[in-house]
């Protein structure tokens, strides 16, 4: 059963009225057929009506719905073979990210993603997807691996940043974060990311410094989240719709301010709606990507990739 948002009220009200009629039908003879399948059409416009004048804290909310695909979903959707690696050989495992050797449509891979937890004990287990200094290292380790075996990267970025407790300061957040963007930037292999729903702050571009990034359509990609912002300019979280707004979170700004290359699209109404149909439609871009990728010379895609890093915020 789909949980709906706040601003899908008015849509929440219709198919709970539609589950009625439904019931109706079936404890007694009464043909309402007709009427059920006129407010399924109805539920269905008023549903791709709504998405498409989503604001900025509307995708926001989307972007974090409990029920949108996170990692391991598109793991088990798109990739086969997949061989975990855990451990960063310095100090533990994190699994606030996964990662390992996989193939795509039986190309080989090295493939790695934050994952947030769909439970509170699989929340808790992955840290809702905030990686401490140890998940970061694993992920140099990954990369460094996967260019020695001349494997292309794969990174699927959701996370609401690197995870800011007093333990991962101590074992070096910050070292471990510039070290990653520096491992992606180095890797002499294609490496596509794409953001499947938030990419927030060092956190995300730790694996996101990429030859080509791509974003779900309604995921988000920002140094900070709204909250953050707004408590820092206007003292309190309320004002979170507005610092959305200002900040060009969503895929579409991004991609008029060339800090992607691509925006995906998802179903109608979301891809925690229609997980296989956004999986299908995100794989086939990262497909395409990397076939364009591997044709260039390990030498053209790492200038490209520091060229494309170094213009982010240029005017």
């Amino acid at each position: 059963m789909i949980s709906f948002l706040e601003f899908e009220k008015p849509i929440a009200a219709l198919e709970a009225r539609i589950a009625e009629l439904r019931t109706t039908a079936s404890d007694s003879d009464l043909d309402i057929a007709g009427e059920i399948s006129r407010l399924e059409k109805k539920s269905a416009g008023m549903l791709a009506a709504t998405y498409a004048k989503l604001t900025p804290w509307q995708k926001t909310q989307v972007a974090r719905h409990p029920q949108r695909p996170h990692f391991v979903d598109y793991l088990r959707m798109g990739f086969t073979d997949f061989i975990p690696l855990g451990g960063d050989r310095l100090y533990g495992e994190d699994a606030a990210i996964i990662g390992g050797f996989a193939r795509l449509n039986g190309r080989r891979v090295m493939v790695m993603g934050h994952e947030k937890g769909h439970d509170t004990a699989t929340r808790i287990k992955h840290n809702f997807g905030m990686a401490k200094p140890e998940g970061y290292r694993k992920a140099i380790r990954l990369m460094e691996m996967a260019g020695k075996f001349g494997l292309p990267v794969v990174t699927l970025v959701d996370t609401a940043g690197a995870f800011p407790g007093v333990e991962a300061e101590e074992r070096g957040q910050a070292e471990a974060i510039a070290r990653s963007i520096e491992a992606c930037l180095a890797v002499p292999v294609p490496i596509v990311s794409a953001i499947v729903g938030e990419g927030g702050s060092g956190g995300a571009v730790a694996l996101a410094a990429a030859d080509r990034v791509l974003m779900l359509e309604h995921s988000i990609y920002s140094v900070i989240s709204p909250e953050g912002a707004s408590s820092i300019l206007w003292r309190t979280p309320d004002k979170a719709p507005d610092a959305a707004e200002a900040m060009k979170v969503t895929a579409q700004d991004l991609l008029s301010l060339n800090v992607i290359e691509r925006v995906v699209p998802e179903p109608a109404g979301g891809a925690h709606r229609d997980a296989p149909a956004a999986a299908q439609a995100l794989f086939g871009a990262i497909e395409q990507e990397l076939d364009a990728l591997s044709a260039l010379p390990a030498g053209d895609l790492l200038a490209r990739r520091e060229e494309r890093f170094l213009a982010i915020g240029r005017a």
